[in-house]
């Protein structure tokens, strides 16, 4: 027998309400159902960013540094930034050069915040809305560029027929999450909770295992140090 030639599965809103909801024991039935569905989905998934790294979600951006202006916006769907670095010239004159986070203690310590030259120390303002970063010393001309890779947050569940925001890897993991989110909404649902809840752990302890960086890493000893 052949197989089907095709690794495109994936599932839209609908289909991964209804399969939650079997799961925790209840056809879903209305209109109603579907709406505390996605929204427990939505929260979840606010929950999964909590809980450390999803890849899918990093994103390469740029800001071009201003002379004078030491203070920029983040997409405002930025959570944070993962790695920085400051990039002069193009083509084969480009460079990135190394560009230090630092804590908000630090950042405050600065004698004078309107120092002017490469910008060296970037701090994050992880704010409410719109995140932002203050770069210094403050640029002394328009030449350098502010790379960046970011963790975004994850897109909100549709109204029906899109699919998830996600890696098909986490498909179970976000299926099993959900009928353990709806199970405790319901309560007839109840008994299976704790059923529900350790399958919703275990898939995602499997996925979020999967899903992590696999270079390899090198530690080097520091010479002449004693402690």
């Amino acid at each position: 027998m052949t197989t089907s030639g095709t690794t495109a599965f994936n599932m839209d809103f609908t289909e991964i309400a209804e399969e939650a909801w079997e799961r925790a024991g209840r056809e879903m039935r209305s209109g109603y159902d579907l709406r505390t569905a996605r929204r427990s989905m939505n929260l979840m998934t606010i929950e999964w960013q909590n809980r450390g790294i999803n890849l899918w979600t990093i994103d390469e951006g740029t800001v071009s540094l201003t002379q004078g202006v030491g203070q920029y916006d983040l997409p405002a769907d930025t959570i944070d930034l993962l790695e920085q670095v400051v990039r002069t010239g193009s083509g084969t004159t480009q460079q990135d050069l190394t560009i230090s986070r630092i804590s908000v203690s630090t950042y405050a310590s600065i004698p004078n915040k309107t120092n002017t030259g490469r910008p060296i120390q970037l701090w994050i303002e992880r704010l409410r809305d719109n995140p932002r970063v203050n770069v210094w010393p403050v640029p002394e001309s328009d030449d350098y560029t502010l790379v960046y890779w970011r963790l975004r947050r994850v897109e909100d569940a549709g109204a029906g027929a899109q699919t998830a925001d996600m890696n098909f890897r986490f498909l179970p993991c976000l299926v099993a999450g959900l009928a353990y989110n709806i199970a405790m909404k319901v309560p007839e649902l109840a008994p299976r909770i704790e059923m529900l809840k350790a399958t919703y752990e275990e898939q995602f302890r499997l996925a979020a295992e999967e899903d992590r960086e696999k270079a390899p890493v090198r530690f080097v000893p520091r010479v002449g140090v004693i402690r």
